[in-house]
């Protein structure tokens, strides 16, 4: 994995930002400092794995987080079951110090290190899983906050996108191009966004991730297909201030797990 910052650094820029941050809507996801995500990927070889990996967070972690004021707690994983499904863990936190002090306070949780023994002490011979690779993300300027689905619209649908740019100022011209008119318009559509972030910590640096869901597959496509119609998008898409933005894409279609709280 190339992490292009150590985690150190990240925090320190963290905190800067989040210290400089001034709210720029009245709606509630827009408004206050914005979050951090952390978005923890574990990679897996078996159904067994996924399910220890599911029981954790639902048994032990999550109520240990929820206790320490982190949540809603998304998990989810791959939408097609295989042997080798992702599990995928968004946790909001409302500055960057509470992300830093986490570790320490589960270390010092008596009832959740009790109820997540099996899983932290799982020997060599049969591991939990894989391996896990986490980003650290900061919501952007145009959505500060994390935005939880309609209660009447429960989605069973949810897409990752992660947008990979060339450089840096490129990453930071897509995000603009978000702030200009895309994540007004994604919300119009009903593609209902839940967060985006720009990564100051993880792989594939330098990138956006951002993720938004649908009542189901066919439903979700529909609201692409609006967004991608929409004049605001079209033209966003010409203005020759945001060519050339993108290097790449990565798109995830997931689903959530039992454990998850989103």
């Amino acid at each position: 994995m190339n992490i292009r910052i150590s985690l150190r650094a990240a925090l320190a820029l963290a905190s800067l930002l989040s210290s400089t941050i001034t709210p720029c809507r009245a709606d509630a996801a827009d408004a206050g400092q914005s979050q951090y995500f952390e978005l923890r990927i574990y990679t897996t070889r078996s159904a067994a794995q996924q399910r220890r990996i599911n029981d954790y967070w639902q048994s032990a972690a999550v109520p240990a987080c929820n206790r320490l004021g982190v949540q809603p707690i998304g998990i989810f994983t791959d939408l097609e079951d295989s042997e080798t499904n992702r599990i995928y863990v968004l946790l909001p936190y409302d500055s960057a110090e509470a992300f830093a002090s986490i570790p320490g306070k589960l270390a010092a949780d008596a009832a959740y290190q009790g109820a997540a023994a099996g899983f932290l002490n799982a020997p060599k011979s049969d591991p939990a899983y894989e391996r896990f690779e986490t980003f650290l993300l900061v919501a952007f300027d145009g959505m500060r906050r994390m935005a939880l689905p309609p209660p009447d619209k429960r989605p069973n649908v949810f897409e990752l996108r992660t947008y990979l740019s060339p450089s840096e100022n490129k990453s930071l011209n897509k995000k603009q191009m978000f702030e200009s008119g895309e994540i007004t318009v994604m919300k119009e559509v009903g593609l209902a966004p839940i967060f985006y972030g720009r990564t100051l910590a993880g792989p594939q640096m330098p990138c956006l991730v951002y993720m938004t869901c649908g009542e189901n597959l066919a439903e979700h496509k529909k609201h692409w297909q609006a967004f991608s119609a929409a004049p605001v998008w079209k033209k966003l898409q010409a203005d020759p201030r945001f060519k050339d933005n993108m290097s790449g894409s990565i798109k995830l279609l997931l689903k959530r797990t039992s454990a998850s709280q989103i």
